[in-house]
């Protein structure tokens, strides 16, 4: 099992970017990524295999409206890419809470091997 405190993720909406004809990680989404890998590093993360859960709380860091699903992708991308599972294709049960804000946001993520398919 892995537990993790992270920042709060750039929203879809602002995770990618278009330049000409190209689709790009936006700065801000490099940025969050490059977090991701330094706390995943820090920690000696490595992948898990199989079918995996993962239980997320969001802690926004304001009172402006959000969708959850919206935090999924750039915090679910990024965790893949920065070893927590090889792909997020493994993610088979997701479980998202939004919670009251705190004064600068995170996230809480929990990934664990999931017992049945």
């Amino acid at each position: 099992m892995i537990e993790l405190e992270l920042p709060f993720p750039p929203s879809v909406n602002h995770y990618w970017r278009r330049v000409g004809a190209r689709t790009l990680i936006s700065r801000g989404g490099r940025l969050f990524r490059h977090q991701v890998v330094s706390i995943l590093a820090a920690r000696g993360v490595r992948p898990l295999d199989g079918p995996l859960e993962v239980f997320i709380e969001l802690y926004p860091p304001d009172r402006r409206r959000r969708d959850v699903d919206n935090s999924q992708k750039a915090l679910l991308d990024s965790l893949g890419h920065c070893g927590a599972y090889d792909d997020d294709s493994q993610i088979i049960h997701l479980d998202t809470w939004k919670r009251e804000p705190i004064p600068g946001g995170m996230v809480f993520v929990r990934i664990s091997k999931c017992m049945e398919e």
